[in-house]
């Protein structure tokens, strides 16, 4: 008790210096956890891309080339699914609902998904969070379109405005399906997924729009108007891939195998939770860097504390000489030390907390509008606890060094007087 008090009335005949320090600490641990927050935030938005759905099916390929471009609408299908295929999974026994994608269109550099009324009704992200509307309503007619949130807000537009396919995925948009304008119905709200950045547009329009075109060639041999395809029976020949959700999850392993195993066509069955985690694994680079960096922002922090206390010891050797000639012995003057460096890095660290969780508190509403990164924001807990306590040991090791330049000051050392 009698270190303690010393310490708190020498910190506050320093009280300047000591606060720069805290504050240095606190920043720093604040720094520390908000990375780890939005990291933590981060991989389980990325795991929660997708949510709810048992299964994925597409063409055989690789797993994670077809979460890729069924989920993250990167890259392109080594194949399609025909309807009837598709007809079949929807109606197998284990089948409780099915989303058609379908892939292949672009706007401005946006990719087009063509589905139906189910994508909005079934699809989930981050746990099982269901799509909602900042504007408007789903497609009802051929010719109208859904945006994304980034899309909407990118390219600046609203509800009612119209806009024009382009075949294929050149950005520049070359051959577009200009004879055949959409009209924006409506705008999803931020989803921090993929979802933002997709144009949604139903089966049936994906077939309008290719009314004519040669196949695959880019080249239209027929136009057709909108008045055209009022009557027109615009029946899908085939999709991308489809989203499956099953009766029970029980029934998962044995509906993969059936799919895999499929006579009509070569057809792969993915389980989303396995892929993504193999995707993220590809991944792991970035996140060990962040965890890096963030480190040694705490180190940057502890070393200013190191720098302030060697500092000033110049200063304080005669207050040390002082206490040794009182009675304290050398052991006394290193835990003085020590104890500051420890309290210092203590209350550094819990203040770094509470400005973590005050900060991200105020922030979160900000994050998943602007970047639709849900944060979960839970009191502190033992990951906390172990960040304190981890700074709180560093504190008192860094304190070593003052204490032992200090415990070799004499007392006549600290009574002369230099000129």
């Amino acid at each position: 008790m009698i270190i303690l008090r010393l310490v708190l009335k020498s910190l506050w005949n320093r009280r300047g210096v000591a606060a720069l320090t805290v504050f240095a600490i606190t920043i720093s641990v604040t720094l520390f956890l908000s990375v780890d927050k939005i990291r933590t935030g981060a991989r389980d938005g990325f795991a929660n891309t997708i949510s709810g759905t048992d299964v994925i099916v597409g063409a055989r390929t690789g797993p994670v080339q077809l979460l890729l471009y069924a989920v993250f609408r990167i890259g392109n299908a080594t194949n399609n699914i025909s309807w009837e295929s598709y007809l079949d999974i929807e109606k197998r026994r284990e089948t409780d609902w099915v989303v058609p994608l379908s892939l292949g269109d672009s706007h401005k550099g946006f990719r087009v998904l063509g589905t139906t009324q189910a994508y909005f009704e079934k699809f989930r992200y981050a746990r099982k969070r269901s799509l909602s509307f900042q504007d408007g309503r789903p497609f009802s007619h051929v010719l109208d379109v859904v945006l994304g949130a980034e899309v909407a807000q990118e390219l600046g537009y609203d509800v009612g405005d119209k806009i024009v396919i382009s075949h294929g995925l050149d950005k520049a948009g070359f051959t577009k399906h200009d004879n055949l304008p959409f009209s924006i119905v409506g705008v999803l709200a931020a989803t921090g997924t993929p979802v933002d950045q997709t144009v949604h547009i139903s089966l049936q329009s994906i077939e309008a729009i290719h009314i004519g075109w040669g196949s695959g060639n880019g080249t239209r041999n027929k136009a057709i108007g909108p008045q055209d395809i009022e009557n027109m029976e615009l029946q899908p020949k085939a999709v991308t891939a489809v989203l499956v959700g099953l009766k029970s999850k029980m029934q998962v392993f044995r509906f993969q195998r059936a799919i895999n195993e499929y006579s009509g066509e070569p057809l792969m069955a993915i389980l989303p939770g396995v892929a993504l985690q193999e995707l993220w694994s590809l991944m792991g680079t970035a996140e060990k860097a962040l965890v890096i960096i963030s480190t040694f922002v705490v180190i940057a922090g502890l070393l200013g504390m190191l720098t302030m206390i060697l500092s000033g010891l110049n200063e304080r050797r005669r207050e040390m000489a002082i206490l040794r000639s009182v009675g304290a012995m050398p052991v006394h003057i290193m835990a003085l030390f020590v104890t500051e460096a420890l309290l210092l890095s203590v209350v550094g660290a819990c203040l770094g907390v509470v400005l973590t969780f005050v900060g991200l508190g105020l922030a979160q509403p900000f994050i998943e509008a602007q970047y639709g990164l849900y944060l979960t924001i839970s009191p502190p807990g033992m990951r906390e606890g172990i960040v304190v306590l981890g700074v709180a040991a560093a504190g008192a090791i860094v304190g070593l060094w003052p204490a032992w330049s200090a415990y070799r000051l004499s007392v006549a050392d600290g009574l002369v007087v230099r000129l």
